[in-house]
């Protein structure tokens, strides 16, 4: 699918066909591709938990406003922002290092220019620490929802969602926020698909000041 055609196409839809499987494959394929996002220093702060189990997408509805797309959906991922990955020892830093140095953009002995840089671009402050990881898991959200409508799928991401909640239901330690959820299945052609939203013009998005 031609990108500009897979941006018009792609909606947040709320309904899904319960009896359309997502494969393993897919969602495979989905994240792989959604993982050539950007990132700051490509340090890559996402990860993302994938919730399949009937069971399990009963205890995330519960957390999550009693959404039905969660559990209509054949899948749902919880979107997860890194807010420590500019530590020393955190394994994407030191992979991400690694690499750099493997393919000559940096030397061993800058590792420690690296490491202070990591720590500034993330920011000093909670506050600054959290933007940048949502902001990054951002880049990466958007992809996923790219890549889901390139292989024929729909999505809907859902910010309603108790974070503390879903947290503690899937054990989530408290280095990562939660910036959303996404589900990703098939739009259910029983159901009406209400004409796309209004968009902002060029001349409505372009300012100066």
């Amino acid at each position: 699918m031609e990108f500009k055609e897979a941006m018009k196409q792609r909606r947040a839809v709320n309904y899904f066909d319960p009896t359309k499987d997502v494969t393993d494959a897919q969602i495979k394929d989905i994240i792989e591709t959604a993982s050539l996002a950007p990132s700051g220093f490509n340090l890559q702060p996402w990860n993302v938990i994938v919730v399949k189990d009937k069971a399990k997408k009963e205890i995330l509805r519960k957390v999550a406003w009693d959404q039905a797309k969660i559990t209509e959906a054949p899948v749902v991922l919880i979107v997860l922002g890194d807010r420590e990955g500019w530590k020393k020892d955190h394994s994407t830093f030191e992979r991400d290092f690694a690499e750099m140095v493997k393919t000559g953009a940096m030397k061993k002995e800058q590792y420690n220019w690296f490491a202070d840089a990591a720590k500034s671009i993330y920011g000093t402050t909670p506050d600054q620490k959290m933007a940048f990881a949502c902001k990054n898991a951002g880049f990466f959200g958007m992809s996923l929802m790219l890549a889901a409508k390139n292989a024929g799928l729909d999505s809907h991401p859902m910010d309603g969602l108790d974070v503390e909640g879903v947290k503690k239901a899937f054990n989530i330690p408290d280095q990562y926020w939660v910036p959303f959820l996404l589900a990703i299945g098939h739009f259910d052609k029983s159901k009406t698909l209400l004409p796309a939203k209004w968009r902002k013009s060029y001349n409505e998005i372009v300012v100066s000041f």
